[in-house]
Formats: C-alpha cells, structure tokens, sequence
C-alpha cells in the first residue's frame, strides 16, 4: 500500500523571490508615512496625552485620588500590571519554543510578537512605580542595595520582590532576543539606503554585519542559546506573579494551581494580542502573502487550547473550593458568580470559556473578522479575569464589618488609558522604523515553504 504525505500550508504565497521579500518588508520603513499609519499614530498619542494627565495628577496628588480604600488595597492598577505582563508572553513562546521545535511558521510573526513583549513589559512596570507613591525613589526600594537610610534593606520572602527580579530578566533577555534578531534586516536597510543620514543609523544599528557564513554561524548560535535561557522563563515569570496572590492566605488566592493556571492565561491573552496587531499591521502594510490564513489557523488553535486549560483550571477551582469543607473559600467563589460583581465573572466565562471554543470550527478560525473579534473579547476576558482575582478576593474577606466595594475613578480609568497610549505608540513607531517581519527568517524558509515549491510538489 502507498502512502502520499499531504503536502504542508505554504508559509509564503506569491511565488516571493529574496529581491520580492526584501522589497515587500523594507519599503515600509523607506517610505514616507501613509495616512492610515498617521491616523492609527494620531489616536495613540491622543490616549498617551490624555492618560498624561492623569498620570500627572496621581503623581501630583499622590494614589489617593485612586478608588482603593482600607479593604480593597490592590485593584485596577495591581489587575491591569498583571494583565500587561500576561501579554507580553507570546513574544517568547513564539521566539524562543517555537524555534526550539523548529517551527518555521514562527517566522513571519516572531518580530512583532517579541517587540509586543518588550512593550507589554514596560506598559507592566508602570504600574508598580505609580504604586509606591514616590517613582522617583522607587529606585532605592526595589533595588537590594546599601542606601542612605541605613540598614533598610528588601524582603527577601516577598514576591514582590522576586517580580522585580523574575520581570528584569525576562526583559533583558527578551530586549537581547529581539535586537539580536533584528541586526541582519538592519544591514539589509543600510544597502539599500539612498541617503547618508539613513546608511549612517541603520549601519550603526548593525553593528558591522557583513554577511559572511562565520557571522551567520554565530548568528545561529547566539539565538538558539538565548532561546534556551528565555524558555524557562514562559513557565517561571507568570508562575513568580502568581506567587504574589498564592502564598497569601486570602480565601480565592490560597491555591496551589495558580502557577500553571497564570502561565496558560498568559499565554492565552498573548496570542490574542498577537493577533489583534498582526492583522492590523497585515491589512495596513499589505503583507497577506507573508502573514497568511495559515498562520492565523494556527495561532487560533493556540488560542483554542490554552483557552480550555484556562476553563478547566476555572472548574477545577470551584470544585476545589466546594471539596474544602472550608466556608470561607466556599463563600469566596459564592460571591464571585452571585455577589455585587457577578457581571464581572459573568464577563470572564463568557470571554474566556465559551468564545474560543468557536475556534472548533475551521469556517470561523479562518475568518478574518472573526479571529479580530474574538481576539479582542479573549483579552478583555482576561482583563475581567484579574479583576476577578483581585478585587472579588479582597473586598469580601473573613470580617463582615471591613467589607467595602470599590469604584474607580477617572484617574483609575485614566492611567489605564496612559498605559494603552504608551504601548500603541511604541508599535507604531517600530512598525514604521523597523521591519515588522524578519526578513532573514523568512528568506530561509522561502525556497521550502513558499507557494513556488508547493506548486512543483
């Protein structure tokens, strides 16, 4: 009996060529900007200057002029810290274990994916500096270091501080990850440029890049030893901020299943990210034969997997909470679905559990429209969802009498808005000045997995 292999989705559609792949990728950052990309920059830096304002009040006023009160004294702020950070997980998966596999549909998607993450963390890191009241001395508290106020030193048991630690490296390997990267397409750019001022960046940029196979090696080998030490940290930073809320002993954040179930989330919202700015930037910069329905296809089963073990680590915690025989954390998850706050839990089943269970349907996983619209309800979802952690756990504890509920204010809803400035503005700028697309990631892949090849098969 004969058995035909069926041949593989190509990866690149149009029949590219490497001229075709270098063109189609640098005139964007040659180009002057097109008016959709003004609008779209426009819209981000009315948020960032918005959000300005509150940021500077809060700064002016102190955090005060946030909702928190004597109960609830972690809420927007510590939710949307965690939300930014959960984001910024799909930059290293898809760099890092996905080029571990040798994955090659990783290729056309990495760049973005890991400048999203270095985004998301610094969108992340704004939070705990407006937290401490004084950023501008926030230095001396989260640094373990001998300071002028003589033996005041960090705690060592707190997660707190092993966020500091766990945060810093994971951005510093992933900045690495990301310029690493980037420094063959940055000499692509500085031979192509037409005047002195671009050659002159883009070549300092490079670093020298000469292209020779001893470079490439190195190349190579750089990158696959920066995957393995940014590997461990997909599992290690989300599992360190889930510490923060499992080693307490709060009714609703005392669970040992935190860890992986933070872990699955991060990666759940992630790629959701991933996808609401790749179709974006896909639709904007006419890159279709590049980011094709293939690689929406299976980013949206992602989606679909880690949005079940997210469900069921939702099941299990309930089931956990009735098998206690504790009340306290049975009422704990009483009052998430039935208290003062059931729309917020209402909002996360809904957007986490039933929506990327759409995803089972191929009609749908390759929609276009669909696949932008559920990524934007899965990431509001996991919004609701530390919001659910947080608040709901906080504002009804063991004393009915310190029970209080808590409302944001404009300030809350305004740095939030600051936060989201920042971060688009970010992208914007690297769509424009960097390539969007790893050009020689892509070029390496063309001969086996563009549409030419499929066709002679």
């Amino acid at each position: 009996m004969e058995v035909t292999s069926p041949v593989r989705e190509v990866l690149v559609t149009g029949n590219k060529s490497y001229h075709d792949v270098s063109h189609d990728i640098c005139r964007h950052v040659e180009a002057k900007p097109n008016p959709k990309w003004m609008a779209a920059m426009a819209i981000s830096l009315g948020a960032l200057f918005t959000g300005g304002y509150a940021l500077a009040i809060t700064l002016w006023d102190g955090i005060g002029v946030w909702g928190l009160n004597k109960t609830v004294g972690w809420a927007w702020d510590i939710t949307n810290f965690v939300w930014w950070v959960g984001i910024g997980h799909a930059g290293t998966l898809i760099s890092a274990v996905l080029l571990l596999f040798r994955q090659k549909w990783r290729t056309s998607i990495n760049r973005a994916a890991e400048a999203m993450t270095i985004f998301a963390v610094i969108c992340a890191l704004l939070f705990p500096l407006i937290h401490t009241g004084r950023p501008w001395l926030s230095f001396y508290w989260f640094v373990p270091i001998p300071n002028t106020w003589g033996s005041l030193w960090v705690n060592f048991h707190s997660p707190l501080l092993w966020d500091f630690f766990a945060i810093s490296t994971y951005f510093s390997v992933s900045l690495v990850f990301w310029y690493i990267g980037l420094i063959p397409d940055f000499a692509t750019i500085r031979d192509r440029a037409q005047n002195k001022i671009s050659r002159a960046i883009y070549g300092a940029l490079s670093f020298g890049w000469d292209g020779a196979a001893k470079t490439w090696q190195r190349y190579e080998t750089v990158s696959l030893v920066l995957a393995g030490l940014a590997t461990p940290l997909v599992l290690s930073v989300h599992t360190i901020v889930s510490f923060d809320f499992a080693t307490s002993v709060i009714p609703g954040w005392h669970t040992t299943i935190f860890p992986p179930y933070f872990v699955a989330g991060a990666i759940f919202s992630g790629f959701a990210m991933v996808l609401t700015l790749m179709l974006i930037t896909r639709k904007v910069y006419k890159l279709e034969d590049y980011i094709t329905i293939n690689h929406i296809e299976l980013m949206n089963i992602i989606i679909m997997i880690t949005g079940s073990i997210v469900g069921v680590a939702y099941i299990t915690e309930l089931f956990m909470a009735w098998y206690s025989g504790v009340q306290y954390e049975q009422y704990a998850f009483l009052n998430r679905a039935t208290g003062p706050y059931w729309w917020a839990y209402a909002s996360m089943m809904t957007c986490n559990v039933i929506s990327p269970q759409l995803f089972w349907f191929k009609k749908i996983r390759t929609s276009l429209w669909a696949t932008f619209a559920l990524s934007i309800v899965v990431n509001i979802g996991m919004w609701f969802e530390r919001f659910v952690i947080i608040v709901t756990s906080l504002h009804r504890d063991y004393v009915p009498s310190s029970w209080a509920m808590f409302h944001p204010t404009i300030y809350d809803m305004g740095i939030y808005l600051f936060s989201f400035g920042l971060f688009f503005t970010l992208f914007f700028s690297f769509a424009k000045f960097f390539p969007v697309i790893n050009m020689a990631e892509v070029k390496s892949v063309l001969k086996s997995s563009s549409g030419e090849i499929a066709n002679k098969k």
